[in-house]
């Protein structure tokens, strides 16, 4: 038995004694168990988001420069129960329509914290989401809602299109909670979510503000959050109480179609009790009654079109599908409001003023811009894009004018050097290349 002993000491009293020693300093049992792959898939996806800092003021950037030791604290409080968000940051964004709208950005390792209970609770709900919630949801999209808009206000004379007043700054976290519940028994995620809900918004002075309501817009997890309540909100209530009539929501922005005045009348006061039993409140001025009118329908009405998703719906000019015959047709193409918002954008990049970058620099730098433009807003009626397009032009113009000096002071000779490379190089540009080059003067 001698080849058991090491230093006179048996192998098997060796692993004995390291066995205890092992037990002695093996770490307590995590009260959750959260899969460490899982917080690292978090952060892919945060990271490929991008977003800014937090209230600590911490990039991505910042938070990369110590990844290992740092997702390692994410995961260790959350699967211990420590973790506790920090205040998220408050952040005055201006809407389309007028006012601000405040967003709460939560810090990098709060957002990572969210994207894990959001990986292991959409799945949950998503399953349970029914076919006309368009908004935050994997598989769907804007594009689907006003597809499926534009062929029911060709089959019905109404819609009632409703705007809820500040859903994320106003859902009751009881009622929120319940539905939470209801969907998983997993206790991290409903600790957290309830941790999140209460987490305190800190202004630009560094006033904290204590919240009893809503979940911060901005936030990773609000809007799967925002999506559950309005599922037993609207669209489960319009499953069970008006199972016939046609509905589409994305997100607070929703539309009922109904088949005459009377009709829309009466869901508008049933909406406004619905929500008001809820919670919300529907916005009075982005509320009303539209009349879908196109050549077959006769009347004269207040409302005749309603803008939805950046699209507006009206009376337009159509071609047939043989492309030979017009006719007069109820559908959507891209608002004015989306119009002015793309070329302010534009204006604020400066680009008459880049004067050190060539054609080509530009070209690289705004096609991706112009191509989500594109692939959005010229799905449906492109040709209401065409001045916004033949403005971006002039702006090339402008910038030819300046950067060379033989074209400072002549018009026409700048307008006609960009005519020209556009036709030795009509892919230079995104629109150039979809056939929407449009005029340079």
């Amino acid at each position: 038995m001698g080849v058991e002993r090491r230093g006179g000491i048996k192998l098997s009293e060796r692993l004995t004694q390291l066995s205890h020693t092992q037990e002695e300093v093996k770490p307590q049992a995590k009260p959750f168990i959260i899969d460490r792959w899982k917080v690292y898939n978090a952060y892919k996806l945060v990271k490929s988001n991008a977003g800014s800092a937090g209230v600590d003021n911490q990039t991505i950037a910042d938070f990369e420069v110590n990844l290992k030791d740092n997702l390692y604290k994410i995961w260790n409080r959350m699967s211990s129960g420590s973790y506790v968000p920090p205040a998220v940051k408050a952040v005055a964004i201006p809407k389309k329509s007028g006012g601000e709208r405040i967003l709460g950005i939560p810090s990098v390792s709060d957002r990572i914290a969210q994207m894990v209970v959001k990986l292991e609770f959409e799945p949950k709900v998503e399953s349970c989401f029914l076919p006309d919630s368009y908004g935050y949801r994997p598989n769907k999209s804007a594009l689907d809602a006003i597809g499926v808009t534009r062929q029911r206000c060709w089959k019905h004379d109404w819609v009632l299109e409703f705007d809820i007043k500040g859903l994320f700054d106003n859902i009751p976290h009881d009622l929120l909670l319940k539905a939470v519940d209801k969907h998983t028994d997993v206790p991290w995620v409903r600790l957290y979510v309830r941790r999140w809900l209460t987490a305190p918004m800190q202004r630009s002075c560094g006033e904290l503000m204590m919240r009893s309501k809503g979940t911060p817009q901005g936030g990773v997890i609000s809007p799967v959050l925002a999506n559950l309540f309005m599922h037993y909100a609207f669209d489960k209530w319009m499953q069970m109480h008006h199972e016939t009539k046609l509905w589409c929501r994305y997100a607070d922005d929703g539309l009922v179609h109904c088949r005459s005045e009377a009709q829309a009348c009466f869901m508008l006061k049933e909406l406004n009790k619905r929500f008001e039993s809820c919670g919300l409140e529907l916005h009075p001025d982005k509320t009303k009654i539209i009349y879908c009118k196109d050549e077959r329908r006769k009347g004269s009405y207040q409302h005749t079109a309603f803008d939805f998703l950046g699209y507006t719906f009206r009376r337009r000019l159509c071609k047939d599908r043989s492309g030979s015959d017009l006719f007069v047709g109820f559908n959507p193409a891209v608002s004015k409001c989306a119009l002015k918002a793309m070329r302010q954008r534009i204006r604020k990049t400066r680009i008459r003023s880049k004067t050190e970058m060539t054609l080509k620099d530009i070209a690289r730098w705004i096609n991706p811009v112009l191509r989500g433009w594109l692939s959005y807003y010229g799905a449906y009626y492109r040709s209401e894009m065409y001045r916004f397009l033949r403005n971006f032009n002039k702006t090339l113009v402008r910038w030819a004018m300046r950067k060379y000096k033989s074209l400072r002071f002549c018009k026409h000779r700048a307008v006609a050097f960009l005519e020209r490379i556009a036709k030795q190089k009509p892919d230079l540009f995104v629109h150039w290349e979809a056939g929407m080059m449009g005029a340079f003067a």
